[in-house]
């Protein structure tokens, strides 16, 4: 049979959660990326940057302003009298630089793509956010059975106890095994105060993830049925893995410093800049609109940089060096992903193996145990047979839960490494 390949899912990421097979799950996620107050940071950070972009764009326009003032003046020529006059002025003034040769809209490019690696930063804190939420969740569901798997052995080696004590009434053992029978049931009974203390303490950090306060948090599927729903790939394509945020944020940057470059190189060029004044000046409103109060100036200017101790020149070479920062962090960033997608690839499908072997266990275990009831009931074997299995079922039993929470996390793990979900060809 070929492999199977993953293939991109153009939708959202949140349809990932579809693959785990628990409504509870998907509502609780939907909350925290309503309420978390990380994630607003990062939401907001996009808005901050949208402005700067807007910020940017804006130089490329003409920039007009209105301009009004009144002034009583006094002034001396000579030896003639002091004058004093009254002046109101109102102007319209333009300021408008030519882009020539790009600087500005290099400037407004990186901008850009400044903008654009803000936009992936906030699809990373998805990711982050939705892969912690359901790590805490499975941890949570985790000490969910093992709570109620501490209980079940407590009661069961209380009702051996109980046999034992009634053996020990009707002389069939002696007062040691019942010792031994007590000290047993004591064991699940302290690991069980430990495992609620555990519960309680993931549950309010479930809590800190949904922003909310303290409090119990709604539970949906056990691990068991959850496990089953999932569906391990055979390969990763590099399309998956590059459309990471953390790779496509690497590549924003790196464009965003190659438009720096012509920025810098811009601003070693000549400058040309549109001005102009229109508007009136009069001494008093009553003749303020009259055509011979108008005022107006028109003027092309040029800047060209001739000697700024090489300031302008080394703004350019330092470009360059970000630019080339930018570039090896972009490639590193490519290697670190084609690395995280591999392990978590290999760690699910290992951890299956594992998940495999370790149900194989737990069920010998569990017929074991019931064989050695049944033999001790019969009085065919000792206590010590009845406890060892008791021991090994339950510590069998905790692994297994383990080991399906296990899995879930490495399934968690593969959709982080690959930036979002998947869809399997043919589902």
């Amino acid at each position: 049979m070929p492999p199977r390949p993953l293939r991109i899912d153009p939708a959202s990421d949140r349809p990932w959660l579809e693959v785990l097979r628990d409504s509870t799950l998907v509502r609780l996620v939907e909350t925290a990326l309503a309420n978390n107050r990380e994630f607003r940071i990062a939401v907001a950070r996009v808005r901050e940057y949208r402005a700067l972009l807007g910020v940017a764009r804006s130089e490329l326009f003409p920039q007009l302003s209105a301009t009004a003032s009144g002034s009583k003046n006094q002034i001396v020529f000579g030896s003639f009298p002091t004058q004093e006059f009254d002046v109101v002025r109102l102007t319209a003034d333009l300021a408008w630089e030519l882009d020539f040769w790009g600087r500005l809209r290099r400037q407004t490019q990186a901008a850009g793509f400044d903008l654009r690696g803000r936009e992936e930063d906030e699809r990373a804190a998805v990711v982050s956010l939705v892969a912690d939420v359901v790590s805490a969740y499975l941890e949570l569901r985790e000490l969910d059975q093992v709570v109620g798997i501490a209980e079940q052995t407590l009661e069961s080696r209380r009702a051996t106890l109980g046999l034992a004590q009634r053996r020990f009434a009707d002389g069939v053992i002696s007062e040691l095994d019942v010792r031994q029978f007590e000290a047993e049931a004591a064991a699940p009974a302290a690991r069980l105060a430990e495992f609620a203390r555990l519960r309680s303490e993931r549950e309010h950090q479930l809590n800190l993830l949904l922003g909310e306060a303290p409090g119990p948090v709604a539970r949906g599927a056990p691990l068991e049925a959850v496990v089953q729903a999932v569906a391990v790939p055979d390969s990763i394509p590099a399309e998956l893995l590059l459309r990471r945020p953390d790779v496509t944020r690497a590549e924003r940057d790196l464009q965003a410093a190659a438009a720096r470059v012509g920025l810098a190189l811009g601003n070693r060029l000549p400058r040309v800049m549109l001005t102009g004044t229109y508007g009136r000046q009069s001494q008093d409103f009553q003749d303020f609109f009259s055509r011979d109060n108008e005022i107006y100036v028109a003027q092309v200017g040029i800047s060209i940089p001739l000697f700024t101790g090489g300031r302008l020149a080394d703004q350019q070479g330092a470009a360059r060096a970000r630019l080339d920062q930018a570039r090896a962090r972009y490639e590193q960033t490519v290697l670190q992903a084609f690395r995280e997608g591999s392990d978590a690839l290999v760690g699910l499908r290992l951890s299956r193996d594992q998940l495999s072997a370790q149900q194989t266990q737990a069920q010998a275990l569990a017929r074991a145990y019931r064989l050695a009831v049944q033999r001790y009931e019969n009085g065919v074997s000792s206590y010590l047979e009845v406890l060892d299995a008791q021991r090994s079922l339950f510590n069998a039993q905790l692994a297994l839960v383990g080991q399906e929470r296990q899995y879930l996390v490495q399934t968690v793990r593969l959709y982080r490494a690959l930036g979002g979900s998947w869809i399997h060809p043919g589902r």
